[in-house]
């Protein structure tokens, strides 16, 4: 691990190769590491910030944290070209697993890209595929510090500990990416809700998600009756289940 940020490298060191360099402060780690990629930098590179002045979550929304407080990194890894947001479920699921262990959290998966704890936002997802292929994915994990209505591990965990398990339990995934969604659906808090999604251009489709299609596409049977399979969408869970 190697640190720009004027302090020693961190007691935890990431499982054997992954490479980790922090950063003080920049805009976006997504695209930093992005710009990196380009230049040759190697899979299993991840670039951590203690504080970013533009990051940014889905639909172009600002992600923001006090600095050194949460985890805001952003990893890059190879993805199947047939397996669309195959690299960010398994940082999805690993975060999850990583939360789990580290503070005993109860953590839940949100489509498409959020870690819910009782349905407060604890981190957000964010995927960019870059020109040769691979893919880097951002995650902003609230660890000492929230935004109101929100959910955070504890002042406790130190953010670059709990990146080393976060690279641990990524280890520890299945090997083949359909065992990887299967286990994916099986941890998504949205399957089996009632939810409402924003489609990004105007429309808005209300009914029950039942489950994942290919590329972790949602299912949604709407409430008028049919069942359409989602590419990407803003959800939100509403009360009660069918």
């Amino acid at each position: 691990m190697t640190t720009g940020d004027g302090n020693p490298p961190h007691a935890t060191t990431p499982p054997p190769g992954w490479t980790v360099n922090v950063v003080a402060t920049t805009g976006s780690t997504n695209d930093d590491l992005a710009a990196a990629a380009t230049s040759g930098a190697a899979t299993k590179t991840v670039l951590v910030a203690r504080h970013q002045t533009a990051g940014r979550g889905r639909l172009d929304r600002r992600w923001d944290a006090p600095p050194g407080t949460n985890l805001l990194a952003s990893l890059l890894l190879d993805e199947p070209a047939d397996r669309p947001g195959a690299a960010m479920r398994s940082v999805a699921l690993a975060a999850a697993a990583a939360s789990r262990r580290l503070a005993g959290v109860s953590v839940e998966l949100k489509w498409p890209n959020d870690l819910l704890v009782h349905e407060r936002k604890l981190a957000g997802l964010l995927a960019r595929r870059v020109a040769d292929g691979r893919v880097v994915v951002g995650i902003g994990l609230n660890v000492a510090w929230c935004p109101d209505g929100a959910a955070r591990l504890g002042a406790d965990i130190d953010p670059l500990d709990l990146l080393a398990a976060l690279l641990d339990e990524w280890e520890s995934l299945p090997p083949s990416v359909q065992a990887l969604d299967d286990r994916y659906e099986a941890e998504l808090g949205t399957i089996g809700r009632r939810v409402r999604v924003d489609m990004g251009n105007g429309d808005t489709l209300v009914g029950t998600a039942t489950g994942l299609a290919d590329g972790g596409r949602l299912v949604l049977a709407t409430d008028d009756g049919r069942q359409r399979t989602i590419d990407a969408g803003d959800v939100v869970h509403l009360r009660g289940a069918t």
